[in-house]
């Protein structure tokens, strides 16, 4: 899908945007910029800062959304790709699938990273109601991107802090029945080893790629590992390539500020451009 500069890929960004810290759009935006997509957002909510300092506050942008997606099909505007990350409600959910659904009939790929929790539970104000339209707009995706404990909330599968790889491929099974035509599963523990797994079709046999994990956290890494695979995905057509690349680039990122003092604020991602290809 690599195009001319004349004629760049046109990348739509739908997630949130934190006015301080490197989340989401706060982090894509650069690395899809640096991977030469002409690059486009529709924030879902307006943040304040991340979630990890435990004060925050955050404006829903549906009205916004709507208003936004009513002027650019009056526009015209079409996309190559839509990646969405963050979903703040159903009436959202349903807006973002709608659209992603009509984007497809015009040949539109899209990625979604089903944000809803993480080390075996939901995040706080996240619902079962939001599992259950999360499940919906991976219907439409082309690749969808869920750590583990995301993948068993979509997949109805039993929650567990380890997992064999029959186990896992079950769990990545049930999601492509959803109707994804393509997962990629994080933070997966397989036989006491961490994973990051990935069925690129349902013909396809599950490729397991190991890793050393880090023991640091920062906001945001989700968000630069979907934006390395998407982005290398969208010049490549090649999903392993592409996940595998993220895997090894977001590892060098993560180990390279390690001794960062205020990890809250996510990682820094303009001065590690280089890192990615």
């Amino acid at each position: 899908m690599e195009k001319d500069k004349k004629n760049q890929t046109r990348v739509l960004l739908i997630n949130d945007l934190a006015g301080y810290g490197k989340v989401a759009l706060s982090v894509m935006i650069p690395v899809f910029s640096h991977m030469k997509y002409e690059t486009f957002n529709l924030p879902t909510a307006l943040v304040s800062n991340t979630l990890d300092y435990g004060q925050f506050d955050i404006l829903d942008t549906t009205e916004y959304m709507k208003n936004t997606i009513g002027v650019w099909e009056n526009l015209s505007f079409s996309f190559d790709a839509v990646c969405t990350g963050l979903i703040m409600s159903e009436k959202q959910a349903a807006l973002v699938y709608d659209y992603c659904r009509e984007q497809k009939k015009r040949g539109t790929l899209v990625f979604v990273d089903p944000i809803m929790g993480d080390d075996g539970k939901l995040y706080n104000g996240v619902s079962n109601e939001t599992v259950e339209y999360m499940k919906r707009l991976c219907s439409v995706a082309d690749v969808i991107v869920p750590n583990i404990t995301e993948a068993c909330f979509l997949s109805g599968y039993e929650i567990k802090p380890d997992y064999s790889e029959a186990e896992t491929e079950e769990i990545a099974a049930r999601l492509m029945e959803m109707g994804a035509k393509a997962v990629v599963i994080t933070s997966t523990g397989i036989d006491g080893r961490m994973f990051t797994v990935l069925k690129a079709s349902s013909k396809e046999t599950m490729v397991m790629i190991p890793y050393e994990e880090i023991p640091v956290r920062f906001p945001g890494t989700g968000d630069i590992f979907m934006s390395i695979v998407t982005g290398n995905y969208l010049k490549t057509g090649k999903l392993e390539e592409s996940v595998r690349a993220a895997v090894k680039q977001l590892g060098n990122i993560i180990l390279a500020n390690i001794d960062n003092r205020d990890r809250y604020k996510g990682i820094p991602i303009e001065q590690f451009l280089e890192e990615i290809k």
